[in-house]
């Protein structure tokens, strides 16, 4: 008995509802319904999107010889996610280095010749043109070496791709291209995200623009996860959709939260103020078919399923009271215990 009071004491502390009144119900855990001043929240829904998330596409044309990684599978900044055969380009670099080789002949023996034709032109041997000529050649075959050796480093560029190297670490989302596959320059082969890095995107109405850069505070509600996540950030974009006159604001969440993935559906609550509401746990209410309701238990501990409205949600543990009870009413806390000793009365 003396752990229970216990229990019951350490309950209301956490409800706020008074000791006294919890030990006189010592058969069921019970809290007081009381007026309570709390963070008033504009709700909005949205999505989960990465802050970091890119498509790798292909930078050379050729077929998939190599895939190293599927979709799921976390990868580090510069592995190998997939090679593409390189054969075509090496072939190319092979030409250019030949015609590097040439170009670099043919300066050799323009150089030479515009020497011979300066000191023959010294010499009173050869007219001015023909200096001249000389000097075009040179220059001509300079610029046409630089041009090929040019063309060689593109090539040896090109012949680098072939390995396709992932940008940042993070972790593969879809994969667009199977083994075998030919692509050409520009076509998706991964798309990957960083799981470190998450967002959620909600647009706003205009009009509630002002109220939430009063109050910067953001909660984001994870239904799939029954869970809540408390804002990094907040980013309110420069930019407003003149269809909907809604604007999009984005909500930076805490770095490195598991079970978070872009696409999930959220809710996020944006503070706007305080009100005072009739709360209660949120554990008190019990839902059969279409009728929501609360075991309501009275001085005598007698216990009564009441009919409720219910309003908006307090934070994570509290829901708001619209219709149904009265401050200073007491419900339980365990609705199944509650049912339980309502249909087997002592």
């Amino acid at each position: 008995m003396r752990f229970q009071s216990i229990f019951l004491m350490a309950l209301g502390m956490a409800y706020g509802c008074s000791v006294s009144t919890l030990q006189a119900a010592e058969q069921l855990a019970v809290a007081t319904v009381q007026y309570r001043e709390v963070a008033q929240t504009y709700s909005v829904e949205g999505v989960v999107e990465a802050t970091r998330q890119s498509t790798v596409s292909a930078q050379i044309s050729g077929r998939v010889k190599e895939v190293n990684f599927d979709v799921g599978d976390s990868v580090r900044k510069g592995q190998v996610i997939l090679r593409i055969d390189e054969r075509e380009t090496e072939q190319a670099l092979a030409g250019s280095q030949a015609q590097v080789m040439q170009t670099r002949a043919a300066l050799t023996n323009a150089k030479a010749n515009y020497e011979r034709s300066k000191q023959l032109f010294e010499q009173k041997f050869i007219s001015q043109s023909a200096l001249d000529k000389a000097k075009a050649d040179y220059e001509m075959a300079l610029a046409q070496a630089a041009a090929s050796e040019a063309g060689a480093g593109q090539s040896a560029l090109a012949r680098g791709y072939a390995a396709v190297m992932a940008p940042f670490s993070g972790v593969v989302a879809a994969r667009l291209v199977e083994m075998g596959e030919m692509v050409t320059v520009g076509k998706p082969l991964m798309v990957g995200f960083d799981p470190a890095q998450m967002r959620v995107v909600v647009n706003v109405p205009q009009y509630k623009l002002s109220e939430i850069g009063m109050h910067p505070s953001v909660k984001v509600e994870v239904p799939s996860l029954k869970r809540w996540l408390q804002a990094a950030s907040v980013t309110v974009q420069p930019a407003a959709d003149s269809r909907t006159h809604s604007t999009q604001v984005r909500v930076n969440l805490p770095p490195n939260e598991r079970g978070i993935y872009p696409g999930m559906f959220v809710r996020a609550h944006f503070v706007v103020g305080k009100a005072s509401k009739l709360l209660i746990p949120a554990s008190a209410v019990v839902r059969r078919s279409e009728v929501v309701g609360v075991y309501v238990v009275d001085e005598k501990g007698e216990v009564r399923l009441r009919q409720v409205r219910l309003g908006e949600a307090a934070g994570e543990n509290e829901i708001e009271i619209l219709v149904g009870l009265n401050p200073g009413e007491r419900v339980a806390l365990d609705p199944i215990k509650a049912g339980m000793s309502l249909a087997h009365p002592r």
